[in-house]
């Protein structure tokens, strides 16, 4: 957060010019070039939904994983021991 309020001041700071001894505020949107043509437009991320899959199918087995490994840890030290209750068989 700190670091974007910055980047914004400084971006400010650059944008104002000294002409004729005053201060004028020169920004131009990025879609531009400095010489004002416009920009082609950006390429597009093939296979981009295909990433997104694998990237949450990798973190589900990640946490999966995790999460065994810590039940195992904690049943084996007897800070967890899940109860077997057999109310079911009055």
């Amino acid at each position: 957060m700190a670091l974007q309020r910055i980047h914004v001041v400084l971006q400010t700071v650059n944008d104002l010019r000294k002409i004729n001894g005053q201060m004028k505020s020169h920004s131009r949107s990025r879609t531009t070039t400095p010489s004002g043509a416009i920009r082609p437009e950006p390429k597009r991320t093939r296979f981009s939904f295909l990433g997104v899959i694998c990237s949450i199918m990798t973190g589900l087995v990640i946490g999966a994983t995790l999460s065994k490994m810590m039940a195992n840890y904690l049943e084996e030290k007897e800070l967890f021991v899940p109860s077997d209750d057999d109310d079911d068989d009055d």
